[in-house]
């Protein structure tokens, strides 16, 4: 029996829908393969300190990266370190006539010789240069209270101190007084 053209078109579709769907695989992995290879390339060693927006870091051109280290963030109210606050208000921490030790700040101290604690034992060599710690402090900062923090830091341990600024180009020129150069 001869069959008409639509069911030879009916027939044909049914066969080309019985059969099952095969993946491609090989493009998928090509895909793969090529976002790995970018995501390696690209994942350099570049340490983003998170910036908080309470903090105006001061700006600069040097070009040393400090490693990972522990961050003691300075704000015009608080002091945190690794995002927890140790002094919620920074005009409790002023030193007074009776206090012994007045640049030494308490609070400080104790997180951070906590945070030593908790860290691995260091070496001979890491012993004489001691923990490393970065201070993020805002620009705007009076410089007595830096120094309490970096003589703090270093009475806890943590000698190896880094300051978190803003890295600026070297385009601007500089005259004689900024370079030292004698005129």
């Amino acid at each position: 029996m001869k069959q008409s053209l639509r069911a030879k078109r009916m027939a044909k579709h049914h066969r080309r829908n019985k059969s099952t769907p095969k993946l491609n695989l090989v493009s998928l992995m090509d895909i793969f393969t090529i976002l790995v290879f970018f995501l390696l390339v690209n994942s350099s060693d570049v340490e983003v300190l998170t910036n908080d927006k309470t903090i105006e870091l001061p700006a600069s051109v040097a070009d040393t990266v400090p490693d990972t280290t522990v961050v003691v963030k300075v704000n015009s109210e608080q002091i945190l370190v690794g995002g927890r606050i140790v002094v919620s208000d920074l005009d409790k921490i002023a030193p007074t006539a009776d206090d012994d030790n007045q640049n030494n700040i308490t609070e400080l101290t104790q997180e951070l010789e906590y945070l030593a604690g908790k860290a691995r034992e260091l070496t001979e060599e890491q012993k004489q240069i001691g923990r490393p710690i970065t201070i993020m402090g805002d620009k705007a900062i009076p410089y007595t209270l830096l120094k309490r923090i970096m003589n703090t830091c270093a009475q806890a341990g943590y000698r190896d101190i880094s300051l978190a600024v803003n890295k600026t180009s070297d385009s601007e020129p500089r005259d004689a007084a900024t370079t030292g150069a004698d005129s």
